[in-house]
């Protein structure tokens, strides 16, 4: 079963790459900025929809999951290098001091 709601701290002590040490990170919750239109992939794939044939993939009409992966940002409080921490799949994450 699937955690539903989890609270983290909003500093911990985690391991630092480019201090080589143990330091204070602060967390966020990773967003992804806005896509580009003019981008290639954006682009190619616009083509693909263009015309007669419709959709290059198909559309989804029902989704299965209940939760999405939550990616996490760890941003060192000494040098201010950013890490990532890859897809906890949560429903909910609090981030709390």
């Amino acid at each position: 079963m699937e955690n539903i709601r989890m609270k983290m701290k909003k500093e911990l002590n985690k391991f630092c790459p480019k201090c080589k040490k143990f330091t204070v990170q602060a967390v966020a919750i990773y967003k992804k900025g806005k896509d580009r239109k003019t981008a290639e992939g954006a682009r190619r794939h616009a083509e693909d929809k263009k015309g007669y044939g419709g959709q290059k993939f198909p559309e989804l009409k029902r989704t299965a999951k209940t939760s999405k992966k939550i990616t996490l940002r760890y941003t060192c409080k000494s040098c201010q290098r950013k890490t990532m921490k890859n897809g906890m799949r949560i429903r909910k994450l609090e981030i709390v001091s």
